[in-house]
């Protein structure tokens, strides 16, 4: 054989494929090429083989983010992170200490509805900590809302009710005054668009240093749902300074009332290390904010509709570009949606790549056993179930929803006791894109570190082989790969190692394990 440009060592190495466990692995090019023990390594060697021994350690695939959005996230992070602030005592402070620029705007991210302590959400927080003259935009913990001051609305002309293409709304008092509560982002976006500019170096160095991170975590590689706004020059101006950390695949969203033309066309774009591929749809919002699609609505009589005004609309969208072999991505939280998606996705072609259902918040049974049937991939997020809910159902989410639907919640386990096909990920900037403490929390049913917390339904919790595939093998599968997401000879090179095992690691302890190294294709993207 060839020599190698790189051999790892490691006492264990999970291929995730039938065979014997090697220790150590040949990579030529961006291609693995064998697996042995430590002996045979020495027969793939040359002069200019680099060499790592990483002993103790376990390697594993490389792991894969089932969805997050980088670009957009860039927009949503921006001023004070709220995230920590858990009552309207610590909203109040955490504002008056964020720094304002002079005459300039204030902005954060992360707010959970939960620090309003059941009262309704509305701007008065912001003006009892600023004032009514500073213009404060705050994203939602959810990204699906924004909470806005009078100023801004001033400033935006938002003085009453507006009619949106889709399902969002400037949520108003009796007498139709905005209380400055903004839901789904075509609303939020009429204030947004009035904020002050990123710099585009700024953003490129954003994007760079969040990129770096996630390779740091062990991810090697991620799927966008978004690829708009400044992304296709983030992404080439990154490549231009040379490779990514890790790997892109990207799906354009599809609005109501969006043209499907620009989505086709941009299918054809891709660079060394991203691509487009995939149309992301959403058929409703979310539960928190009242506008997900219910069969039956929650307990402010909100969450009855769908996104889109005419869900016939979203199955002609869907119908067309399915049409031209684009694989579907859709955002479908509540129990309407998801059906409605499913009878859609029932009635199409079967397509290289399987069409996708994303967050799956609450169903019944009969929802869960039909994607295996219709071979829709479902698409999980760990940390939304275990950051923002809670077992006793004290949470703004489970209150929504009351006790029958939240005992549906995030039914991990069972799709895949059903046989569907389970791909986990983050939902950055939704929530932590770590991949060690999204897993545990798959495999907890509460946070990583947090003993002391109840879990919430445990019996849907992974076990670590389920948990650690969501991110391997069932990733793979899911971007029409089928037998990917291994270590075998012939696939690609692309590996992440850690310090401790995460199929015989404690949960809490495999949230903290160490990452010595990261490779995509071959190349060494972090080492500790």
């Amino acid at each position: 054989m060839t020599s190698a440009d790189l051999i790892l060592m490691a006492d264990r190495i999970h291929t995730l494929a039938p065979g014997p466990q090697p220790t150590a692995i040949a990579v030529t090019g961006a291609t693995v090429t064998a697996l042995g023990d430590r002996a045979d390594a020495r027969d793939w060697r040359g002069p200019r083989t680099e060499i790592v021994d990483l002993g103790s350690a376990t390697i594993t695939p490389g792991l894969v983010d089932g969805h997050a959005h980088p670009v957009m996230g860039l927009s949503m992070t921006r001023g004070t992170d709220l995230s920590g602030v858990r009552t309207r005592e610590e909203l109040t402070k955490a504002l008056r200490a964020a720094a304002v620029p002079p005459g300039g705007w204030l902005q954060g991210f992360g707010l959970d509805p939960n620090a309003f302590e059941g009262a309704p959400i509305t701007h008065a927080p912001l003006v009892e900590a600023l004032g009514p003259d500073v213009p404060v935009f705050l994203v939602m913990f959810d990204a699906h809302s924004a909470l806005v001051s009078p100023r801004a609305l001033e400033i935006a002309g938002i003085t009453g009710p507006r009619e949106f293409a889709s399902g969002a709304s400037v949520v108003c008092d009796p007498q139709g005054r905005p209380t400055g509560h903004l839901l789904e982002w075509e609303a939020a976006m009429v204030v947004h668009e009035m904020l002050p500019a990123d710099a585009p170096g700024d953003r490129r160095a954003r994007l760079r240093d969040l990129m770096a991170r996630m390779a740091a975590s062990g991810l090697t590689a991620a799927n966008a749902m978004d690829f708009g706004l400044d992304s296709l020059e983030l992404f080439r101006a990154l490549e231009d300074d040379g490779e990514l950390p890790l790997r892109w695949r990207c799906a354009p969203f599809v609005m109501p009332g969006d043209g499907l033309d620009r989505v086709v066309e941009q299918q054809r774009l891709s660079g060394r290390r991203w691509r487009v591929d995939g149309a992301k749809f959403m058929i409703d919002g979310t539960i928190d904010g009242g506008t997900a699609w219910l069969d039956e609505p929650d307990s402010h009589g909100e969450s009855t509709a769908c996104l889109w005004p005419d869900p016939a609309e979203y199955a002609a969208a869907a119908t067309c570009l399915a049409g031209h072999g684009i694989p579907l991505v859709t955002h479908a939280i509540g129990d309407a949606g998801i059906r409605f998606v499913l009878d859609t996705v029932a009635g199409l072609p079967r397509p290289r790549v399987p069409h996708r259902i994303e967050h799956l918040e609450t169903m019944p049974t009969e929802l869960v056993a039909r994607f295996a049937a219709v071979d829709v991939t479902a698409s999980m997020q760990p940390t939304h179930c275990t950051h923002y809910t809670r077992a006793d159902h004290t949470d703004n989410w489970s209150r929504r929803l009351g006790k029958q639907r939240a005992d549906r919640a995030f039914r991990a386990r069972d799709l895949r006791e059903r046989g569907a096909r389970l791909v986990l990920g983050s939902d950055w900037p939704i929530a932590p894109f770590d991949p060690r403490g999204i897993i545990a929390a798959a495999r907890l049913r509460r946070p990583a570190g947090s003993p002391d917390v109840e879990p919430i339904l445990p019996g849907q919790a992974l076990t670590a082989r389920m948990a650690l595939e969501g991110y391997t093998t069932q990733a793979a599968a899911a971007a029409g790969r089928a037998g990917g997401g291994r270590i075998v000879p012939g696939c690609p090179a692309d590996l992440s190692v850690f310090g401790l095992d995460p199929l015989t690691a404690g949960a809490d302890e495999f949230a903290e394990s160490p990452v010595p190294l990261t490779v995509v294709a071959g190349t060494i993207t972090h080492r500790a």
